[in-house]
């Protein structure tokens, strides 16, 4: 965990140019007066003061979060609930898994961002299947996962892509625990303080389908773009981030 003048230091560097990402200016230029989603929004990474400022160049943005009452966001309902800018009309929110669009037609928007969703998800490759169904043709993608040697992951070794196609395969729901002997065993607390004793963790790591907090699967570069590509996305960058940061770069 950082400490509050880590903190505070780390916002004041993001601020600065030196501390976004190398594909921002692109990114960016792409993404002006056009609409995006983002999977598990609002997230800082996309602020005015993030890695990748974002929001307040959209025309309009909308989101998909897996509940209307979460651990990150508190309670926000399914509608036009969605405030991700303070210069900006809020967007539409619904409530629904990430890996299940159904509600949203093909081709709906022109960009996708997720910061650190795809590791809480089960099934990854049909979420990003998803994802890249409702891009329009040659939308763009972010997908930002944790670099597991710099969190609570660090123990762990990263997920095969080839067990994460056996998920696909397998049609794994999000209510599988496959990795918890793993991730009770190697999980560092050290580095997941709000997550207290191993016996406060386990419990919380119980109601997993409920919360959502546990990592499934462990991401480096290597393996989440080859996921990215096995989705049949272009990879076209990969960057690794402070703290904790690999942002990738995608198009269809």
């Amino acid at each position: 965990m950082l400490t509050v003048a880590a903190r505070k230091v780390l916002s004041i560097a993001r601020k600065m140019p030196g501390m976004r990402l190398g594909f921002y200016a692109e990114f960016r230029e792409y993404i002006v007066h056009k609409t995006g989603l983002e999977i598990g929004g609002p997230s800082g990474t996309f602020s005015d003061g993030g890695i990748l400022p974002t929001y307040r160049y959209v025309k309009a943005m909308d989101n998909v979060v897996f509940s209307s009452s979460t651990v990150w966001e508190g309670t926000r309902e399914e509608g036009r609930t969605f405030i991700f800018h303070p210069g900006k009309p809020a967007g539409w929110n619904y409530v629904t898994e990430a890996s299940d669009l159904s509600r949203i037609s093909d081709g709906s928007y022109d960009f996708l961002v997720a910061a650190h969703c795809l590791e809480h998800i089960a099934n990854p490759l049909r979420a990003l299947l998803e994802w890249r169904r409702v891009l329009k043709f040659d939308g763009r993608m972010v997908v930002i996962v944790p670099n597991y040697r710099k969190t609570f992951d660090q123990k762990r070794q990263p997920t095969s892509v080839e067990h994460m196609l056996e998920d696909y395969s397998n049609n794994v729901g999000e209510d599988d625990m496959t990795h918890l002997p793993e991730i009770l065993q190697l999980h560092d607390l050290r580095r997941d303080r709000p997550a207290g004793t191993l016996e406060q963790f386990k419990m919380r790591a119980l109601q997993n389908y409920q919360l959502r907090c546990l990592h499934h699967h462990v991401f480096d570069k290597h393996n989440s773009c080859k996921l990215l590509q096995a989705a049949g996305l272009k990879v076209v960058a990969v960057e690794t981030a402070l703290p904790h940061h690999i942002a990738l770069l995608a198009h269809l």
